[in-house]
């Protein structure tokens, strides 16, 4: 007690001494209340992780046994591919026809996109005027074949009886100018005429006999029929006009414009009332008839492919048959394949147009190992991975767990890499499938959906199905 009276009054006597050894008193409780604020936040900060370790889902989504669909891991070696090319539906023939000759378009028969037969007509020209020199033809024709028959036939009879009155007439005057003839001379020879007069009718005389002479000549080639070169000229006059109308023929019918083959009108280029040059395009024509499909396809596919062969091609929702016409040995610069040509069945001529997208499907076989599993079943992983759940094993199989069933499994994360991706769906499940690699086992249970309820260590229990 001495002691601890004497101090405070030393304290008083040398302050000089106390202040370097000891701090004030409000220092101290200064010190005190921040050591306690620390303490409080030290607290305050350990309090929610304290908290989330003990309500974390993840250790309690692990105490639940969740039931699971699960499949059976089988292995692999090989596995088909389908990949499907396009091309187009190309027109064998397009010809852009028109007249042979020049003249107005007096009708155009059919409109864009028509499909036409072979032979059919498309458009006409103004004809009026080869009608006219046809008919002009036809009645020369008819004239020169008349006098044909008429030399073939030779004279009628009426005309040779006229020809023999002809020569008995000039006879008979012929007779009379000589007897006259001989009294000119008497009376010449008695100094009753003169010596011209004598002339005269000699010289009348003369011609009787030159007439006659023709007139013989006339009956005896009505007689003896008409002569063989006058017919074959004749023949030949006949075949001249047949020519001149032939020719006419073809003008006007080439005045009509036809199809040439089976097609679609693709485009009307000149309308009624326009006069057309000859070779001018009056229609567009494409042909429909047996339709091709024409395919770029790499040098790999091209291997399963044989000439000859049947494949199934689709356009859209409809599938046809296309055999494989040709494979044609450019290979494209851009694109690094070859074009297959294929001939589409005959009942595809109604329903496709050239230009339209076709498609065909291949499956090709690749040798690689792994497991099929759905969709469904994996999960996104990292680095471009992939996860799927396995059943395995708990260590305290013996044991009850919290809902008194001892047979459950504890899943597992497997990462996995996709090999390939396949548009079936296997067994009936609502996924698609994949193929994979990794770490599984033949004969692992592999969880088959709903993983987004699963953590690594989750118990969980086998449902039938």
């Amino acid at each position: 007690m001495t002691a601890d009276h004497t101090a405070p009054v030393n304290d008083h006597r040398q302050p000089s001494k106390q202040v370097g050894s000891s701090p004030p008193k409000s220092k101290k409780y200064l010190y005190w209340l921040l050591g306690l604020s620390g303490m409080g936040l030290l607290l305050l900060l350990v309090r929610p992780l304290v908290m989330t370790s003990a309500n974390d889902p993840t250790v309690e989504a692990a105490a639940r046994v969740l039931p699971v669909a699960v499949l059976e891991a089988e292995p692999v070696n090989s596995y088909q591919a389908s990949r499907s090319y396009t091309g187009e539906i190309a027109a064998v023939r397009a010809s852009n026809l028109g007249f042979n000759r020049s003249g107005e378009v007096e009708r155009v028969l059919v409109e864009e996109g028509d499909r036409v037969s072979q032979g059919q007509a498309l458009a006409q020209l103004d004809i009026r005027n080869l009608q006219t020199q046809r008919q002009q033809l036809l009645a020369e024709k008819a004239r020169a074949q008349a006098q044909l028959s008429e030399l073939k036939t030779g004279a009628r009879i009426e005309d040779i009886n006229a020809a023999e009155a002809a020569v008995e007439d000039l006879e008979q005057q012929l007779k009379l100018q000589s007897k006259q003839r001989e009294r000119r001379e008497y009376l010449y020879s008695q100094g009753a005429i003169a010596k011209e007069e004598l002339d005269e009718f000699a010289f009348g005389a003369g011609a009787l006999q030159a007439r006659l002479n023709q007139a013989q000549s006339n009956l005896e080639e009505l007689k003896n029929g008409t002569r063989q070169e006058q017919i074959t000229a004749q023949q030949a006059s006949v075949r001249q006009l047949e020519a001149s109308i032939a020719d006419l023929d073809v003008n006007i019918d080439k005045s009509t414009l036809k199809a040439p083959f089976n097609g679609i009108v693709a485009k009307r280029e000149l309308d009624e009332g326009t006069v057309a040059n000859a070779g001018q395009s009056v229609i567009r024509l494409m042909e429909d008839a047996a339709p091709e499909a024409r395919i770029g396809l790499p040098v790999r596919a091209i291997e399963q492919l044989q000439i000859g062969s049947t494949q199934t091609l689709a356009i859209g929702s409809r599938i046809y048959q296309g055999e494989v016409t040709s494979i044609l040995p450019e290979v494209d610069s851009d694109t690094r394949t070859q074009t297959v040509v294929f001939r589409l069945d005959p009942a595809a001529m109604t329903q496709v147009n050239p230009g339209q997208i076709i498609r065909l499907e291949l499956t090709q076989a690749n040798n690689a190992e792994g497991y099929w599993l759905p969709t469904d079943a994996l999960t996104q992983g990292i680095r471009g991975l992939w996860t799927c759940y396995v059943l395995t094993e708990p260590k305290d199989r013996g044991a009850e767990n919290t809902n008194g069933d001892p047979e459950y499994y504890v899943v597992q994360q497997h990462a996995v890499e996709i090999v390939n991706q396949s548009g079936d769906k296997p067994n009936g499940m609502a996924s698609l499938r994949a193929l994979v690699r990794g770490t599984l086992q033949p004969g692992d249970l592999i969880v088959a959906n709903g993983t987004h309820r699963l953590v690594p260590g989750q118990r969980v229990r086998i449902i039938e199905h």
